[in-house]
């Protein structure tokens, strides 16, 4: 049986930590995702210059925060801009398989044995070895290949999981988030570099 096709939209845009709140909080309101992502649009609430700019932002966010419940989409409006970035971390994850499986396999695994740097070769290598079983990472033109590795790389700089120098950093997971993400088992917490003492401790 061949896997799960990976989705490959994240070519753009990082965590998007500026407009996710605001639209987090335009649904909340009206608890309908086409209207909210219309009004975004209509409105022009992420102050982008062109329609189609509008259009494709609007989606993306819109396709992440859908894999967030009440209480996450919540603490994205309330919580800290620290939380924003975790929150938005585990969003990312839960709607690209891809990027779930690099956060496991390779950025938790090289903290775990502590090798600590990171760079695109390891994204390379990672990319290649699923390129055999995934034939869509393979059908990929080389710049939509490079857009999607430098985003990636943006936005473990975004979520402070990853220094400027390129160092893993771990996870410091406030209390309300362990929390939220908790409720959804181990693995919502797998994506995140963290030593198994603090997995537990955020079980609880």
């Amino acid at each position: 049986m061949s896997p799960e096709r990976y989705r490959l939209s994240f070519t753009t845009g990082g965590l998007f930590l500026r407009e996710a709140p605001l639209v987090a909080s335009r649904y909340l309101k009206l608890n309908d995702w086409v209207q909210t992502r219309a009004q975004v649009r209509a409105e022009n609430l992420l102050q982008v210059r062109t329609a189609a700019a509008a259009l494709r932002i609007s989606k993306e966010l819109v396709s992440r925060l859908e894999c967030l419940d009440s209480a996450e989409l919540e603490l994205l409006i309330e919580g800290s801009q620290h939380e924003h970035m975790q929150i938005l971390w585990s969003a990312v994850c839960r709607r690209y398989a891809f990027i779930r499986d690099f956060a496991i396999q390779v950025l938790r695994e090289y903290y775990l044995i502590r090798r600590r740097q990171l760079s695109f070769s390891d994204y390379d290598a990672f990319y290649n070895a699923k390129a055999l079983w995934h034939t869509e990472l393979e059908a990929l033109a080389p710049s939509t290949q490079s857009k999607l590795r430098q985003n990636l790389f943006r936005m473990l700089h975004e979520a402070e999981l990853l220094s400027e120098c390129g160092q893993i950093q771990p996870a410091r997971l406030t209390p309300r988030t362990a929390q939220l993400l908790a409720r959804h088992g181990r693995d919502d917490l797998l994506v995140f570099p963290a030593m198994e003492s603090e997995l537990q401790r955020w079980l609880g």
